[in-house]
């Protein structure tokens, strides 16, 4: 960018040297200009005078200077073998600077692949910073959005655009470094919504006073679930299926009712929400933060409900659109 200016600069100049010394017009004098540094060698418009002559040496000496800066910088840049990785970081740091509303997935591992793939399939926006060069690969592969870096440094979570993210996700593979993402960001934006991974027992209680909105125990929730397949197998499969949407048509969202929703006041049993869309509340979490299970038919509904409603995917979706 720095090149262009300055080309238009030496152009400009050149141009107005000749229109005030040699009162050439503005096509002459950009003629003039561009024969002069591009040294082609071409006939001048009329016989200069000795001003103009003068003008000229000192374009020429000009004009072979911006040459050779340009001739050493891309030399520079094709011996170095690094002009791809140029291109390639200008053009994720203009992806990152349009970023707004987005999450930001602190490490690439098995969690973090998983949860950036699930973010891509409903088109959420995300970006991952990640400091392990065998993980940037897989992230250049799958044309993720990425950063190279470590997560704990506060400049590069302000490169991720945290001041606009929606939230952030430190799933790194220490649980001092998530402790510590998660303090650090907290300290940045204080109403974030930051999710965290949790390994060792009694990690949870120290993320949660760093200020993790939320934090997931992989083990534990794994040991939880492999319980449930054993007690109650059928019950564990269909909660798996119809979150993953895997294999089936019936899926589970959530829906939040805003302020002119049409549904506002309205007693759950004439929302025509089982009627008109076949599908089933389960359950609805309230503006402040209670939680109703299997609500009853007369149940009124008030702004800033949640109300999480299983049934089939069409179904979901047109009852999404009017919603």
């Amino acid at each position: 960018m720095a090149l262009i200016v300055l080309s238009i600069l030496l152009i400009g100049f050149g141009t107005l040297g000749y229109v005030i010394i040699e009162g050439y017009p503005f096509i002459d004098a950009l003629y003039m200009t561009i024969i002069t540094l591009t040294t082609v060698g071409f006939g001048e418009v009329r016989p200069l005078g000795r001003n103009g002559r003068i003008f000229t040496i000192l374009l020429i000496m000009m004009g072979a200077g911006f040459v050779a800066y340009n001739l050493t910088y891309f030399s520079g840049l094709l011996l170095d073998g690094n002009w791809l990785d140029v291109y390639r970081r200008r053009k994720l740091g203009r992806r990152l600077e349009e970023l707004k509303d987005h999450y930001i997935i602190c490490g690439y591992g098995q969690m973090g692949q998983i949860i950036v793939q699930e973010l891509s399939r409903y088109h959420v926006p995300s970006v991952v910073i990640e400091k392990d060069e065998s993980l940037l690969v897989k992230l250049r592969e799958k044309q993720v959005l990425y950063l190279s870096g470590d997560a704990i440094e506060e400049e590069n979570l302000m490169a991720a655009g945290i001041l606009k993210a929606k939230g952030l996700v430190s799933v790194v593979s220490k649980d001092t470094d998530n402790v510590f993402i998660v303090l650090t960001a907290r300290d940045i934006k204080k109403d974030l919504y930051i999710f965290s991974r949790a390994g060792a027992p009694g990690s949870e209680k120290r993320l949660y006073k760093a200020g993790a909105n939320r934090v997931v125990a992989p083990f534990a929730i794994g040991a939880t679930r492999i319980a449930q397949n054993i007690l109650r197998p059928t019950v564990t499969d269909f909660l798996e299926l119809a979150l993953s949407e895997e294999g089936m048509e019936l899926s589970m969202e959530e829906f939040y009712l805003a302020e002119r929703c049409q549904l506002v006041g309205k007693e759950l049993m004439d929302s025509g929400i089982r009627s008109r869309y076949n599908l089933i509340v389960v359950a609805i979490k309230q503006r402040d933060g209670r939680m109703i299970y299997n609500p009853s038919p007369k149940q009124q509904l008030q702004e800033g409900d949640i109300l999480v409603v299983i049934g089939p995917k069409d179904n979901l979706l047109r009852f999404s659109s009017e919603l």
